[in-house]
């Protein structure tokens, strides 16, 4: 769970209303960034769950729906149905783990990974745009910022993903 402090500990650099702007700009900047995407996923059925599904496994080719689970941070119940639609779609297969009979092993298709590539086009594209006209140090000060807004208990795994990811 985040820290809630009150603001009066805070470093005097950090305001009220810086806080409350850089919310703002997070509600609009996530209503933008999903916005492409949320259209053109809409018109093949699927919902935000189904891209975030896409993306982890397109990241994390034979991930186990276990993995998938602890990502996306969602009950069975639902990944079950987000899965069942991708797989049923042509988007998404699962294969049996060769060690172990019961994992469910998850990778793009062909067809699943032309709709990732579009759908991620898209995002980096509106990424690239704004670290190129906010440059380098702009960009690593964005990532720190992310990673700071992540619960401690998460942020190590996180940052071990991301480092293998490279």
């Amino acid at each position: 769970m985040a820290d809630a402090r009150p603001l009066s500990i805070l470093p005097t650099f950090v305001r009220e209303e810086d806080l409350r702007r850089s919310i703002e700009l997070m509600f609009f900047a996530y209503r933008d960034f999903t916005g492409e995407a949320d259209t053109m996923l809409a018109d093949a059925g699927f919902g935000r769950a189904h891209h975030r599904a896409i993306y982890f496994i397109g990241r994390h080719p034979g991930i186990t729906v276990g993995g998938l689970l602890r990502i996306l941070k969602i009950t069975k119940q639902s990944l079950s149905r987000v899965l069942r639609e991708l797989i049923d779609g042509g988007y998404v297969h699962q294969d049996t783990g060769a060690r172990d009979r019961r994992q469910r092993l998850l990778a793009l298709t062909a067809k699943g990974e032309a709709l990732e590539r579009e759908l991620t086009g898209r995002q980096q594209a509106r990424f690239a745009r704004a670290f190129t006209e906010s440059g380098a140090p702009a960009m690593a000060g964005f990532h720190q910022v992310l990673l700071g807004m992540l619960d401690p208990d998460e942020r190590p795994e996180i940052e071990r993903q991301l480092t293998r990811a490279r």
